[in-house]
């Protein structure tokens, strides 16, 4: 086993860096799909695009196998560790918006408009971040939109490839762009799989629920008016901090993402990922929210063609964000916009208020409908997911909480 280990890591490092990155995850995918661990092998099935999610896959896609594992399995904890390392370097090789190597532009910043950097910390640790202030006048207190990217990205990167900003001038909004460490995860992903970070109070949910305070504070923001998005791990995060802190969030944008609590540790985070959840790992773990998870609206994206995170995780947001609605309605519509074709499926409560939206996008891989390629991770065909979940968010005729 060894052996097969060590020629297949060799293979596809040569393949990535001649930028053969399709064919060097093939041959990641063949000696994982044929390692024969039993439960640990889904979490390996992932396709090299965004290593497990890491990269806005990103968003599992934690190479970060030894910082985040207290958990690691003793007699294959060196394997994992290894082919997770590759798949990142894999993964940060894989041609999606700028090319590998070229540092995130600055996103341009208009007359009147600001773009600062800040440090939030606390207890629990200490975050950079970005806030854009537009230059349009407000009308009275300005909503609040907190951007969180995915895996081997950042604030800039996410900032451009998303195009919110340039939504911010158009509505008066302002975006706030919390970026993860390479201290915290190697892969930069926010690491919504660890225990630690999945309880309010604890690890990066009070960081980023600290953040946002600040924020809030700071530029006299409508507390009714606060929202959180993201980007696979960064879209996974958005739903741990919706479900731990939903009086702080008003809705809920998920891009790409996984479902709250399907994760304890980064194998079971693989397994989620490939659609083949693995039994939560004993411990001190607390129960899952749904009635929070319920309260708080909540527009999913997801592309039918993602292979590092499945469509089937879309689903499961749905159906929790379902189950403590009661009795809801639900209306399906077929479309196309960009080039693709989509289905979007809008679920209302007994009132008849808008909760929740689906956006299954055909033939859109792991990356942002309708994206700016200036970013990585985008993909310009499709839906604008940006303007859609801005829509989600600011709709007038939703019932506020």
């Amino acid at each position: 086993m060894k052996t097969i280990f060590s020629t297949a890591m060799r293979k596809a490092t040569n393949l990535a860096k001649n930028q053969h990155v399709i064919e060097a995850t093939r041959v990641i995918q063949s000696v994982l799909g044929g390692q024969g661990h039993g439960r640990h092998r889904q979490p390996m099935g992932q396709e090299a695009s965004d290593s497990p999610n890491w990269s806005g896959a990103p968003m599992t896609g934690n190479a970060n196998a030894q910082a985040v594992s207290p958990t690691q399995e003793p007699a294959r904890a060196k394997p994992l560790g290894e082919v997770l390392a590759l798949l990142q370097r894999v993964n940060r090789l894989a041609p999606a918006g700028k090319p590998f190597g070229q540092p995130a532009m600055s996103p341009p910043v208009p007359a009147g408009a600001s773009y600062v950097s800040k440090t939030f910390s606390c207890v629990a640790g200490a975050r950079d971040y970005k806030v854009y202030v537009p230059a349009v006048a407000p009308r009275g207190r300005r909503p609040l939109l907190v951007m969180l990217h995915g895996c081997a990205q950042n604030p800039d990167d996410f900032a451009l490839g998303t195009g919110m900003n340039m939504l911010a001038e158009e509505h008066g909004f302002i975006v706030a762009y919390p970026g993860q460490t390479a201290a915290a995860n190697h892969s930069v992903c926010w690491n919504w799989f660890n225990l630690k970070d999945q309880h309010r109070g604890e690890g990066e949910p009070s960081i980023l629920a600290g953040i946002t305070h600040a924020i809030i504070a700071q530029y006299d923001i409508d507390p009714k008016r606060v929202y959180v998005a993201g980007l696979s791990a960064g879209g996974a995060m958005a739903l741990v901090m919706t479900a731990n802190y939903p009086e702080l969030y008003a809705a809920a944008g998920v891009h790409s993402g996984l479902p709250y609590g399907l994760a304890s540790d980064l194998p079971s985070a693989f397994a989620a990922m490939r659609g083949q959840p693995m039994p939560l790992r004993t411990g001190p773990q607390k129960p899952r929210s749904k009635q929070a998870e319920a309260s708080v609206r909540t527009i999913v994206f997801h592309g039918e063609s993602d292979h590092t995170v499945v469509p089937s995780n879309a689903g499961l947001i749905i159906a929790d964000a379902r189950a403590g609605l009661g009795t809801s309605a639900q209306e399906t519509q077929l479309g196309r916009s960009g080039g693709r074709a989509y289905q979007r499926t809008v679920i209302r409560d007994e009132r008849g208020a808008v909760r929740l939206e689906h956006w299954a996008v055909t033939g859109l891989a792991h990356a942002w409908s309708g994206g700016r390629q200036e970013g990585s991770y985008t993909d310009p065909h499709g839906p604008d997911a940006s303007r859609e979940m801005l829509r989600f968010f600011l709709d007038s005729a939703a019932t506020s909480k």
